[in-house]
């Protein structure tokens, strides 16, 4: 391993099939700028560069990766040199080249490497201007291609409502999901040099990872690894308000991360004990984890008092005899908008995914002087995780209480029957199916107006604009039409909205 200066930094021997390269660590630290270090070698067997040559080059981050193929005797024949490529070019992402023997290679290897670092440096600094933290995704699927672009459609929404900048998004097929890397060796080299030409340092896999994965893909590519639902849990962190909200999130986080929690160097763990203790007491490892366990236990205590002071409100609440309105659906459909349209309220209202992540309760008047409360709450997403699940029960037991669901559908949405199946799947994992759902089809400004129509004919629903309030008479009078006239209807009969019954009251 040499310098750019010609010092030599490492001397590695290994065997006629392979050599181990040492933890060099960072050499050179810095988006878009390589090692700065050259590894040169031999192969015995009159090769030349290797698949695993190659992977080292991209992987490592080096300026050249060079092999000088030696005969049976010891002499040095052809040698075959590698270097990565900028991102634009029209070839793969790194270049071989060849010459007979040493006394042929003519090249200016210092020029070459800077001018690359430069190209990559000027790449990067058109692509944004701003301090934005830089990602490639990642979707993984054994079926088909186009449901696995939709998914990483709806990735790239997620990440840049968490403020990150999209630079690559990839989909691989594959037949067997790898266990240990989830993708092939191959192209997990191509993200790499992806990440190395953009200047980027995070993947966003859409797929679940195990702990496994996480583990065993940092480590092959040094470069921060998340999935889909550690994103999720990401935004949350960051739009969580009230009390019970933000620890409803760490306690998600919580219990995602106790099964990650592990160190590179488990054999060289700091041990931890005190005077008078036996053994050589906990390692950092099991130390973290103790202290995750201790604090999922104090969560889950403070949340079930906030879920006693929850109960107590609604038990009041009940008590006023006061119908219940609750707002669901699909996250950025405009909910909040549609809340604080109807009851004059400054609910935070944004046009980003997951907006809203606490209930809010309004008071709803009704033209006849009647009274309703209205509720909204956070939005639902396809392949939201067991996890975010059980940890906003709390939040979403609300709905269980209520007398009437509006389901807020964005019309102009291009896979907004997908989004609506996602919602009804949500509420019958919830068991709420039995409450009465009517659909309110939201922006109807953004579509055809006889397109609109016909939906709200064909699903019974309302069409709205959110951001109309003279689009909201026939919903007020659906709601009320429901709330109070139903009342009086005796107990057996059904209410034919969105084909769902009334329950037994």
């Amino acid at each position: 391993m040499i310098t750019r200066r010609g010092d030599i930094t490492h001397v590695v021997v290994g065997d006629n099939k392979r050599i181990w390269l040492p933890d060099i660590g960072r050499f050179r630290a810095g988006p878009g700028r390589l090692m700065g270090l050259r590894c040169i070698h031999t192969h015995l067997h009159d090769e030349p560069l290797s698949d695993e040559d190659i992977a080292d080059l991209v992987l490592l981050g080096l300026d050249l990766m060079v092999c000088i193929q030696v005969d049976e005797n010891g002499i040095p024949g052809p040698i075959s040199y590698a270097h990565i490529l900028p991102p634009n070019s029209k070839k793969q992402g790194w270049q071989v080249s060849h010459v007979p023997d040493i006394g042929q290679v003519n090249a200016d290897f210092k020029g070459l490497i800077h001018s690359i670092e430069d190209e990559i440096a000027r790449t990067n600094r058109q692509k944004s201007l701003i301090n934005k933290e830089r990602a490639i995704l990642v979707g993984v699927t054994d079926g088909a291609a186009r449901d696995a672009w939709e998914s990483l459609d709806e990735l790239k929404a997620l990440a840049v409502s968490n403020n990150l900048e999209v630079v690559d998004m990839v989909v691989q097929r594959i037949k067997q999901a790898n266990p240990k890397f989830l993708i092939g060796k191959g192209r997990l080299t191509e993200l790499v040099l992806r990440c190395l030409q953009t200047g980027s340092n995070l993947l966003i896999f859409d797929n679940e990872l195990t702990p496994t994965q996480v583990r065993s893909l940092t480590d092959y590519t040094e470069l921060k690894i998340i999935d889909r639902s550690q994103l999720i849990l990401d935004i949350f962190a960051n739009r969580a308000v009230t009390r019970e909200g933000k620890i409803q999130v760490e306690l998600a986080q919580l219990k995602y991360l106790l099964p990650r929690l592990a160190t590179k160097n488990t054999a060289m763990s700091r041990l931890t004990g005190g005077i008078g203790g036996r053994g050589p007491g906990e390692t950092k490892l099991e130390i973290n984890r103790r202290r995750a366990r201790e604090r999922i236990a104090r969560l889950n205590r403070d949340l079930v008092k906030i879920q006693k002071q929850r109960q107590e409100r609604r038990r009041l609440r009940n008590l006023k005899g006061l119908p219940i309105v609750s707002i669901v659906g699909y996250t950025n459909a405009g909910k909040s908008t549609l809340l604080n349209a109807l009851t004059h309220s400054h609910v935070g209202a944004g046009s980003r995914l997951f907006e809203t992540l606490d209930p809010s309760s309004r008071r709803l008047r009704f033209p006849r002087e009647r009274e309703a409360i209205i509720t909204d709450t956070v939005g639902f997403i396809r392949n939201l995780p067991e996890s975010l699940m059980e940890a906003f029960a709390s939040t979403l037991e609300e709905l269980r209480d209520a007398d009437l669901l509006l389901h807020v559908v964005d019309v102009s949405s291009l896979r907004m029957e997908e989004e609506m199946a996602a919602v009804e799947k949500v509420l019958g994992h919830l068991e709420l199916k039995k409450i009465p759902v009517l659909s309110v089809f939201n922006k109807m400004d953004l579509v055809a107006d006889s397109d609109g129509a016909a939906l709200s004919k064909a699903s019974q629903g309302v069409l709205i604009s959110a951001i109309d309030k003279t689009t909201f008479q026939p919903l007020l009078l659906r709601i009320e039409e429901f709330l109070w006239s139903q009342r009086d209807m005796t107990m057996n009969e059904s209410i034919p909205i969105h084909g769902l019954p009334c329950p037994d009251r």
